[in-house]
């Protein structure tokens, strides 16, 4: 049998011809990971300048930013602009996405969990950038803009466990603390989800519709829903305080009850700026603040979340094979 030139192995499976021709190091694929998880952020930060520039529609059509034009004109000034600089920007997502991809294929060896956490990032790039593609059809649908947030928040989530994952072996999780605060711990991530959740409903009912002109807004008066995520704040707030403490009990590894710290400590800024905000009538580089701070919130329960159990079993993690190799 005839061996397939090498030109069209590469083009029928490309990934397998760079695995074959490249091997990361494994800092080089705990970097793609880290690109991608801050192309995450910055894509949701940027994704909220639109809004609060009042740019939402400067691109009036998808896929293309005119009916006759593909990238932004002269004509669509400012707005435009800033819209059209938000879509190329998930192009450096992509990139950034693909780099995770690639270099968890041609590492050696091949650790096919992150491969697939990879591609699923991809997916959900993809998936939001038509929904984004909805939302500008629609005319800023605010229940479309909502759902935009959150994929782009499930995006974060999977940024964050592959992350974590380049830092660990492959071994079945075991758990470095007792059942109960794992279950805290679980109480603390749904609360926080529903503090995300509400967000986006304050944002659907407030007064940042994202264009100049009248856009739909959510049904809800918007000071009772501001107050109920208050509520939803104080109590991951209380949630974050408790875990702090029963870690501390509990006498949990020093890096779990690290986290915690950073939680609560991310937890008072983001309040400090929420309060501010209300009550100053949601200027626009405060709501962009908190905006940050949301997934900044969200990165810290998740990290917690996962501080709480190891993988190693098998192999040794790629963190410790580091550490060891920096005593020597």
């Amino acid at each position: 049998m005839h061996k397939a030139a090498p030109t069209i192995g590469a083009v029928l499976n490309p990934f397998a011809y760079l695995a074959g021709r490249w091997t990361p190091s494994p800092r080089t694929v705990r970097r793609a990971a880290s690109v991608a998880l801050l192309m995450s952020v910055v894509i949701v930060v940027t994704g909220g300048a639109v809004r609060l520039t009042g740019s939402g529609l400067g691109c009036d059509t998808w896929p293309k930013c005119t009916g006759d034009s593909l990238i932004v004109t002269q004509a669509q000034g400012f707005h435009g602009a800033v819209e059209f600089g938000n879509r190329m920007l998930t192009y450096v997502l992509c990139a950034a996405v693909g780099g995770v991809i690639l270099t968890a294929r041609a590492a050696k060896p091949w650790r096919r969990s992150l491969t697939r956490l990879g591609w699923t990032q991809f997916g959900l790039v993809m998936g939001n950038a038509v929904l984004g593609g909805i939302t500008v059809l629609t005319g800023l649908n605010p229940y479309s803009v909502a759902g935009h947030f959150l994929l782009a928040t499930s995006l974060l989530t999977v940024t964050v466990v592959t992350w974590q994952r380049t830092r660990e072996g492959d071994g079945a999780p075991r758990p470095r603390v007792p059942g109960p605060v794992r279950k805290l711990s679980w109480a603390l991530t749904a609360a926080a989800l529903v503090l995300i959740a509400a967000g986006t409903v304050v944002t659907g009912s407030g007064p940042h519709a994202g264009d100049k002109s009248e856009i739909e807004r959510m049904p809800f008066d918007w000071a009772v829903t501001a107050h109920v995520h208050a509520i939803a704040a104080w109590l991951v707030c209380a949630l974050a305080v408790a875990m702090w403490l029963v870690l501390r009990v509990a006498d949990a590894p020093a890096d779990t009850r690290a986290r915690a710290r950073d939680l609560l400590l991310v937890l008072l800024a983001q309040g400090a700026i929420g309060y501010v905000q209300y009550f100053t009538s949601l200027p626009g580089a405060l709501v962009a603040a908190h905006m940050l701070g949301s997934c900044l919130v969200w990165i810290c329960v998740l990290r917690l979340a996962l501080s709480l159990r190891e993988r190693s079993a098998g192999e040794q993690s790629p963190a410790r094979e580091e550490a060891q190799l920096s005593a020597v």
